[in-house]
């Protein structure tokens, strides 16, 4: 099959790379040419996707990346993994729709169009669905086939990659499931059949408010039990012996990533724009879990002053980690970057080191922290942001005079608190 796979980050790129391993013929479109030009060149700017499986799809002209719409022609299947920001807190579908009209001038009849982009219930039926007819004169369902299958890719994870994550399909018809499916059968170990789009479509978005909504309830339970005077790390640790009806979520610094501080936002918007009700959980979670970067803050400024007499102005703070999440080099609405600029506005000298991100993304490799640097010493103190393993904690727990880990991974002691 001709497989076009619109968008080619952290999504479409894996989804393009694995559609061409098992045999099909891959166009990965994408607009901005600097990126395109780096695919074409065999470079690599997805962490999941080595330069190595890239440069063998290329050279086995199983894959193109092109940012002309013209190489959309011909498709048989095509996928959009566009991006669904916020703006202004509120949804952005704007590449989605950018997207569908570009290609609704190349369907042809028979053709299946997937969206898998992150979005509230009722996207491909309301706005994808209308733009590809218009622009493609043909009727979905009828003269083409329409699905929806939401993204499971969890940059970074060894373990669970696209490939044996179970896929969900949606059709607009029985006939359009089975066109999806049977596309997805091919690049992923297990497919499961929804009843309809909108049910793919919300699976999607309650996935992800599940987890934004267990970390609030962990990240204002740290708050409380520092209030207490109680160890919430060790009472985690105790609840999660329990076998059954408890998973086990923990604090941290906030909510980073594309998905958790912006996905239960559609959901919630959706509901209170179309019905005019309030998800009151979903926006609770969301006030908790963005005023966490301000009490890491909090929290190391008392320290400062209730350990060294001085206030965060003017004091030397090293912030260890500015990605979301441990070994990776995605900083997408990292919290971590927050609390370094909410320190920085404070008056704070702050140096950011992250292995894994260049210095115009907030990391510095000049001042790295591992074995054989003599830098930590020098810092009033450390807040340890995202615990990389490059990272060594025990030299760390040897010189720093103070350390806030905001994550739980080093043994409390007189002079490191955990949040």
């Amino acid at each position: 099959m001709h497989v076009c796979v619109l968008g080619q980050g952290y999504v479409g790129l894996p989804l393009a790379v694995r559609a061409a391993e098992v045999g099909h013929t891959v166009t990965g479109y994408e607009p901005d040419r600097a990126r395109c030009a780096a695919l074409a060149a065999g470079s690599s700017y997805v962490e999941d996707i080595g330069d190595d499986r890239l440069q063998a799809v290329l050279g086995s002209d199983a894959y193109y990346a092109s940012s002309d719409p013209q190489d959309l022609k011909g498709f048989d299947v095509a996928v959009i993994t566009v991006p669904t920001p916020l703006t202004d807190r509120a949804p952005d579908l704007s590449c989605v729709r950018d997207a569908g009209r570009v290609l609704a001038e190349y369907i042809e009849p028979g053709a299946t169009v997937v969206l898998e982009s992150t979005t509230h219930p009722g996207t491909t039926r309301d706005v994808l669905i209308p733009l590809l007819e218009e622009g493609s004169g043909l009727v979905a369902g009828r003269d083409f086939h329409v699905g929806f299958s939401p993204e499971r890719i969890d940059p970074g994870n060894a373990d669970w990659r696209l490939e044996n994550t179970p896929k969900i399909v949606a059709g607009l018809t029985e006939g359009c499931l089975a066109r999806v499916k049977e596309f997805y059968d091919t690049v992923t170990d297990v497919t499961v059949p929804a009843s309809g789009l909108e049910e793919a479509e919300l699976a999607k978005v309650f996935e992800n408010t599940y987890r934004h909504v267990n970390i609030a309830l962990v990240n204002e339970l740290s708050r409380m039990a520092h209030t207490l005077g109680v160890d919430v790390w060790h009472t985690l640790e105790l609840a999660a012996t329990k076998p059954f009806g408890f998973t086990r979520f923990l604090p941290g610094p906030g909510v980073g990533g594309h998905c958790l501080p912006i996905d239960p936002v559609y959901l919630s918007h959706h509901v209170k724009a179309r019905h005019g009700q309030t998800f009151r959980l979903i926006e609770l979670a969301q006030d908790i879990n963005e005023s966490q970067p301000d009490y890491v803050v909090r929290r190391l400024q008392d320290a400062l002053s209730r350990r060294f007499r001085r206030s965060v102005h003017g004091a030397r703070i090293l912030a260890l980690g500015a990605a979301y999440k441990p070994d990776t080099s995605d900083a997408r609405q990292s919290p971590a970057v927050e609390v370094a600029d909410r320190l920085r506005a404070m008056g704070a000298d702050v140096t950011v080191v992250d292995p894994y991100l260049p210095v115009s993304d907030g990391g510095r490799r000049e001042i790295p922290f591992g074995a054989g640097t003599d830098t930590v010493g020098d810092f009033d103190a450390v807040v340890l942001l995202t615990p990389h393993g490059e990272f060594d904690l025990a030299r760390l727990a040897a010189e720093a005079a103070y350390v806030l880990d905001t994550r739980g991974v080093m043994a409390a002691a007189p002079h490191i608190e955990r949040l």
